[in-house]
C-alpha cells in the first residue's frame, strides 16, 4: 500500500511537477481517521497537499523564495467535511438532504439513489414516477420499476439518480473503460498566447483573477482554495439558479459574488468582459451548457488568449456518460463504493462514505490543476484546459487500496474538530465558526481575506490589482 508521500508524488509528477519540491512537504498523521474501509483521510491530505505545494512553487517562481508545506491528516479530513462543522452565530447546519432524497428499493430487488436537493431534480423524479414528493409514495412507485430502467428514464427527464452497482458491475461498463484511459488531472494546451507575467503581490496568487462558475461542493472548494492563497475569486451565479445556502456560506469564504443572467445577451456580454481580464475560468456546469452560451474552452481562449480553463464533470469528458449530470453521492453509488462499504459493514444495503470525499478531493485537484497550468502558461505561454471528474477521482481513490479495520475506527467528533481546527470570522450571514485551511505554508500563510457574503453581493467587476 502506497504511503501518503508516494501518493502525493504520483499526483505531483503526473501533472508535470518536478520531484525536487516534494522534499519540502511534511505529511503528518496516521490512518484511519474516520470509519471507512477506503483511504478517505489520505485522499484528502494528499490532494490538499498537492494544491498547497503548487501554491508554494508559484511563490518560488514569483519571488525566488522557497518554503515548506505541511498538512496534518486529521485536519485534512475535517476540512473534507467542513460543511458539517460550520456554525453561523453558533447555530449548526440544517438537514443536508431534501425529504425524498436517498436510497430506495426497486421492483427487481435493486437499490437506486435519488438526489433531489434542487427542486427541478425533485420534480423530474416525481414526474417519472407519477407520484407526490413524499417518501412512502416514491418507494411505492419504485416497486413498479426495474432499477436500471428508472435510472435511464429519470436522466432522460432531467433528474439525477444512480443505480447501486458493485465495483465489478461498474468496471465492465463502457464509461469505466473510458475513464481508465484518462489521467487523474488532464492538462491540455488548447491555443497559442504569449506568456503572462506574474502580477505584483505578497502571496502566491496575489493579483490572479478567477471566475468561479460552480455550485454545491467540488467547484466551490476549488475557488475557496485559490482564494486561500491570495487569488481574487469572483463567484458568478444567477438569481434564478438554485443553491444550497449552507454550502454557499462554507465555500464562499474569500470570494466576491455577483449575479449575471447568462441567458440574456447583456449578461453574456458582462461575462465576456470579465473573462478578458481573468487568469482562470473554473466551471462545473452540466456538459455543453456553457458551450451553448459561447463559453466553451476554445471560445474562452479566443476571448482571452492565455486563459486557464478548468472543467469539472461527474463522469469524465469521454465515453457514453460524458453528458450525464451527477453529484458525489450518486457517483459513490454507481461506481461501487456504497456497495463495497455495505459489504464491509456486513449489511445487505448500500453504505455511504463518511465524507463527500469525491467532491472535496476533486475540488483540491481542480485548484491544483489550475495552478500547475498557470505556472506552465507563465513559462511556456499558451491557453490551457484542465479537466477533472468525480468519477475519475473515485477511480483513483479505489486504487489507493482498502483498510481492513477502517470501519472499526471511532468517528471524528465535532468537539474534537472545534477544539483544534476552527477559526472564528465575520460574514454577511453572521459570525462564522468554520474549519480553517489545513495546508500550512511556512512563508505565505493561507488566509481568506474576504468574508463569505450572500450570493450577488458585489458588482460584476474585478477589484483593482494592488
Amino acid at each position: 500500500m502506497q504511503s501518503p508521500a508516494d501518493i502525493l508524488k504520483d499526483i505531483w509528477t503526473s501533472a508535470g511537477g518536478d520531484a525536487g519540491p516534494l522534499d519540502r512537504v511534511r505529511l503528518t498523521g496516521t490512518e484511519p481517521q474516520i470509519p471507512c474501509s477506503f483511504r478517505v483521510a489520505v485522499a484528502g491530505q494528499t490532494t490538499i497537499a498537492a494544491a498547497g505545494l503548487a501554491a508554494a512553487e508559484i511563490w518560488r517562481l514569483r519571488s525566488g523564495e522557497v518554503q515548506d508545506v505541511s498538512v496534518d491528516m486529521r485536519h485534512a479530513v475535517a476540512e473534507c467535511r467542513s460543511e458539517r462543522y460550520l456554525r453561523v452565530d453558533d447555530k449548526p447546519p440544517p438537514p443536508a438532504w431534501d425529504a425524498i432524497a436517498g436510497v430506495y428499493r426497486t421492483g427487481d430487488g435493486r437499490f437506486v439513489r435519488c438526489h433531489t436537493n434542487f427542486p427541478h431534480h425533485r420534480d423530474a423524479v416525481c414526474e417519472v414516477l407519477g407520484c407526490a414528493a413524499e417518501r412512502e409514495k416514491v418507494q411505492a412507485a419504485l416497486m413498479h420499476w426495474k432499477g436500471e430502467d428508472f435510472e435511464t428514464a429519470a436522466y432522460a427527464a432531467g433528474g439525477v439518480v444512480a443505480l447501486l452497482r458493485s465495483y465489478d458491475e461498474w468496471s465492465v461498463l463502457p464509461q469505466a473503460r473510458a475513464l481508465a484511459q484518462l489521467p487523474l488531472v488532464s492538462i491540455e494546451r488548447i491555443g497559442e498566447a504569449p506568456p503572462k507575467p506574474w502580477p505584483k503581490g505578497d502571496r502566491p496568487l496575489s493579483g490572479l483573477r478567477v471566475l468561479d462558475l460552480s455550485r454545491v461542493i467540488a467547484g466551490p472548494v476549488a475557488g475557496r482554495t485559490l482564494a486561500a492563497h491570495g487569488a481574487d475569486v469572483l463567484l458568478v451565479s444567477g438569481p434564478e439558479l438554485p443553491a444550497i445556502p449552507w454550502l454557499t456560506i462554507d465555500t464562499g469564504r474569500g470570494k466576491l459574488t455577483t449575479f449575471i443572467e447568462l441567458k440574456s445577451e447583456d449578461g453574456r456580454a458582462q461575462l465576456r468582459e470579465l473573462l478578458k481580464d481573468a487568469d482562470i475560468f473554473s466551471q462545473g456546469y452540466r456538459p455543453r451548457a456553457l458551450a451553448a452560451l459561447g463559453f466553451a474552452p476554445e471560445d474562452a481562449a479566443q476571448i482571452n488568449p492565455g486563459i486557464v480553463y478548468v472543467t469539472l464533470s461527474a463522469y469524465g469528458h469521454t465515453g457514453p456518460w460524458a453528458e450525464r449530470r451527477g453529484f458525489d453521492s450518486l457517483v459513490q453509488t454507481t461506481t461501487g463504493f456504497n456497495h463495497a462499504e455495505g459489504q464491509a459493514a456486513g449489511i445487505d444495503a448500500p453504505r455511504e462514505l463518511p465524507a463527500q470525499i469525491l467532491d472535496h478531493a476533486t475540488g483540491y485537484l481542480m485548484a491544483f490543476g489550475a495552478m500547475m497550468a498557470r505556472a506552465r502558461q507563465a513559462r511556456e505561454g499558451g491557453s490551457w484546459h484542465v479537466r477533472v471528474s468525480l468519477a475519475q477521482t473515485g477511480r483513483w481513490l479505489w486504487n489507493l487500496g482498502r483498510l481492513d479495520s477502517g470501519l472499526d475506527t471511532p468517528d471524528l467528533t465535532g468537539e474534537t474538530v472545534h477544539a483544534a481546527f476552527i477559526e472564528d470570522m465575520p460574514s454577511g450571514f453572521g459570525r462564522l465558526k468554520a474549519v480553517r485551511h489545513s495546508a500550512v505554508l511556512s512563508k505565505t500563510p493561507v488566509q481568506w481575506a474576504r468574508p463569505a457574503m450572500p450570493l450577488g453581493s458585489h458588482p460584476a467587476q474585478w477589484p483593482a490589482r494592488s
